[in-house]
């Protein structure tokens, strides 16, 4: 019989082997990782370990190598095990006795007393992670001068965003949530609320959706009825903000599985759309839409505070495969709109490539962002796009990084 809490560690570990070696985003690795775990607390003490070696392995590997002779190869079995162990005292506060009866059974012999040393060493002096995480060299050689904000974003795993589907009541739900409100619409909760249990999630009151990917729904306004193209629209966040500001939306997306999710988040919030899943590049519309929202397909590196797997996993080949189905899409959509009709482009991406690159290449008539349709503390560029970064809104929590860019037809 395992050790109680040894299955939580085993999976972590292979959580992270899958996203290392594989290139496995943790939310696909997760099935057969986790399959063998008993129990949702220990499922998402699974995730947790994973997640924070996954974000901190820089600085962990930095602690081993110091405490270490000879280097341990990259690959080794011993570092794995000894980075899980040092997350989870050093990130988890995990109790030291807790972390060696459950990590060092996942080795043997010879490993097993060098990570037992090892860690001991680390331990007793008193070993300590910098404030913010130093992020692997390729993100920072992508990233550049941003790198220090992004990273200092990354500290701390992020807490929960709800939009609401009546902002007249943000003040309401604020209170009754014990909340904060950055913005009309929205509410901010502590990381680690149980979602299901909260007050208004039954009756639809409103869903859960990152602040930063609530903002491109928001710049096309009330919808008073016209007609909008929701382009990529599951898991549906975005579909349920139009409907609630009147638009009649399509919301399309090609995923089956995702469209499911989207239906029953309409299904408990009232609101209505018309759901269809094709292909965007084959799909051609019957009429014109008012406006188009592309929530395009990209590498998602702006999701890192709450999927650190994309630190390790992205690099240019990923980023052009993007960039190449992004503008695709946005060539098609654009010809979907009526004379005057709105398009807004938006990417959960750091990545230039596929925010500033792909927007310099639109041939409509730019509709600069301005300060007023943001929370405060955001600025739009030059160009009036916005583009946010992790370590923004530093005090009140930050948020995903996104572009964001709007046109007119």
């Amino acid at each position: 019989m395992d050790i109680p809490g040894l299955p939580a560690r085993r999976a972590a570990l292979n959580l992270i082997d899958a996203v290392l070696r594989r290139g496995e985003t943790l939310d696909q690795a997760a099935g057969a990782a986790l399959a063998r775990v008993r129990g949702d607390a220990d499922r998402a003490l699974a995730r947790a370990i994973a997640g924070e070696v996954l974000r901190w392995k820089v600085d962990l590997d930095a602690l081993i190598d110091s405490a270490t002779r000879q280097r341990l190869p990259d690959d080794a079995k011993p570092r794995a095990v000894l980075e899980l162990m040092l997350a989870q005292v050093l990130r988890l506060e995990t109790p030291a006795h807790a972390v060696i009866a459950t990590g060092l059974p996942l080795l043997a012999g010879g490993p097993r007393r060098l990570a037992h040393g090892v860690f001991s060493t680390l331990t007793k002096r008193d070993a300590v992670l910098p404030e913010v995480p130093t992020l692997p060299d390729a993100a920072q050689m992508r990233w550049g001068a941003r790198v220090g904000a992004i990273a200092a974003g990354l500290a701390v795993p992020p807490p929960l965003d709800l939009a609401l589907r009546d902002p007249a009541h943000t003040g309401e739900w604020a209170q009754k949530l014990g909340g904060m409100s950055l913005m009309p619409g929205h509410v901010r909760l502590p990381r680690g609320t149980a979602v299901e249990q909260l007050e208004g999630f039954r009756e639809g009151a409103w869903w859960v959706q990152d602040l930063a990917a609530s903002l491109p729904a928001r710049l096309l306004g009330k919808g008073e009825g016209r007609r909008v193209l929701d382009l990529c629209a599951a898991p549906g966040g975005k579909t349920l903000q139009l409907a609630a500001a009147g638009w009649e939306v399509t919301a399309l997306d090609i995923s089956k599985r995702r469209l499911e999710r989207l239906r029953e988040n309409l299904e408990r919030t009232g609101l209505s759309a018309e759901v269809v899943q094709a292909d965007a590049l084959k799909w051609e519309p019957l009429l014109p839409f008012d406006a188009v929202l592309i929530d395009a397909p990209c590498t998602a590196t702006g999701t890192c505070r709450r999927h650190p797997d994309v630190l390790h996993r992205i690099g240019p080949r990923q980023i052009a495969e993007m960039t190449d189905l992004q503008a695709a899409l946005v060539a098609r959509a654009r010809d979907w709109l009526r004379p005057g009709g709105t398009l807004v482009y938006a990417v959960c991406s750091l990545e230039p490539e596929e925010g500033e690159a792909q927007a310099r290449k639109v041939p409509l008539q730019p509709v600069p962002i301005t300060p007023a349709e943001l929370p405060q503390g955001l600025e739009v560029t030059g160009e009036g796009w916005l583009r946010t970064d992790p370590g923004m809104l530093p005090e009140a929590g930050g948020l995903d990084g996104f572009f964001v860019a709007r046109w007119q037809a």
